[in-house]
């Protein structure tokens, strides 16, 4: 047994430290097989190499099976999502609406993609020099997504708190604009993160990293607030408005896709962008659970509609994956007998006002 501490430290020792320090710590950031008043120093060596090579063995083990997880998990959304870009993009009349449902699809479809190439290489411990760019691609479907589900709570709350202004003087292609905005954002807040942070092809620069960061978080900070407000906004007006509005499955739909992204799909961000910039670090399981979160959100949508779209009376009915969607973003009320709600009736009356 060595004299002193540094003795027992070769290279090998070394980088079973690092891997045991970078796969196993607890939120506290110590060692899991050592206890806060333990000596390290006075256990024998070969129960000291034992431990460790248990301990890594089960981490990665527990990581494997996550990364499993979330292929499995990926290539399931990859397909719901990929159903809903077809029906949407080549089966299905869009309005306003349904255009935000399709580019939060395919925000969802490369989040989940990228996530399943980044987590197969980990997997097969494929040696690829270029998987840190797949971190910018991540980042940007990540905060596109994020701005189709504001934009979305935002489109509604305005065409239900002045639905004559938005029949009448909203322009017809607002909702492509605003995506191809929301895409060039995301795209060029990416690239600069991915520039700076040494995720392209560059080194790292801290002062532009921090830079970039601080931008990416007031960014999202910005969108939260907007998805927030309009949400609440949305649910003051059907809840407690003097003129009480009908619950339809669109709004349904909206509701559980907004309550999705921020139980699973927000702790990514905030554990990217936000502790950082605040230097709090978490353990890389933790990182890991909110990575499975966030392929769950982008998985969960396509679910989302297919399963509002499928209930009818309070039963669950089988249809075709057209129709099922088609429901899920119906905004009329429905009735017995399928007659027009009195929403679909208003909606005739500013037609006509706005028409004379």
């Amino acid at each position: 047994m060595p004299d002193s501490p540094t003795e027992s430290y070769g290279p090998d020792r070394e980088y079973h430290v690092f891997l045991s320090l970078f796969l196993c710590r607890n939120t506290s950031g110590k060692f899991l097989s050592m206890g806060p008043a333990t000596p390290a120093w006075s256990i024998n060596n070969t129960v000291v190499k034992e431990n460790y090579y248990t301990e890594i063995l089960s981490c990665i083990t527990t990581f494997n099976t996550l990364n499993f997880l979330i292929v499995i998990i990926s290539v399931v959304g990859m397909a719901g999502n990929a159903t809903v870009l077809w029906l949407l993009g080549f089966h299905m009349h869009r309005n306003a609406f349904s255009v935000y449902v399709l580019n939060l699809a395919g925000a969802d479809f490369l989040y989940l993609c990228a996530q399943t190439v980044y987590f197969l290489e980990c997997v097969l411990q494929v040696d690829n020099s270029y998987s840190h760019s797949l971190l910018a691609v991540l980042m940007f479907a990540y905060l596109a997504g994020f701005c189709m589900i504001a934009a979305i709570s935002t489109e509604r709350c305005l065409s239900v708190t002045w639905p004559i202004w938005y029949h009448c003087q909203r322009p017809r292609n607002t909702s492509a604009t605003v995506c191809a905005l929301f895409w060039a954002f995301s795209l060029l807040l990416s690239l600069l993160l991915g520039q700076g942070c040494g995720f392209l092809f560059s080194k790292f620069d801290y002062s532009f990293c921090r830079y970039c960061n601080f931008i990416a978080t007031a960014f999202l900070i910005v969108i939260f607030m907007v998805l927030f407000v309009s949400s609440l906004a949305l649910l003051a007006k059907i809840v407690c408005g003097s003129h009480r509005i009908p619950v339809t499955r669109f709004y349904v739909t909206i509701a559980l896709t907004v309550l999705v992204f921020i139980f699973f799909g927000l702790p990514i961000g905030i554990c990217v962008f936000l502790l950082p910039w605040i230097h709090m670090m978490l353990s890389s399981f933790f990182y890991e659970m909110v990575t499975l979160l966030s392929c769950v959100n982008s998985c969960a949508n396509p679910i989302i509609y297919f399963f509002v779209g499928s209930i009818r009376h309070h039963r669950l009915q089988r249809q075709t994956l057209r129709l099922l969607l088609q429901r899920a973003m119906q905004d009329t009320p429905e009735e017995e007998g399928g007659e027009r709600g009195p929403s679909q009736k208003s909606e005739d009356l500013e037609v006509v006002r706005c028409s004379s």
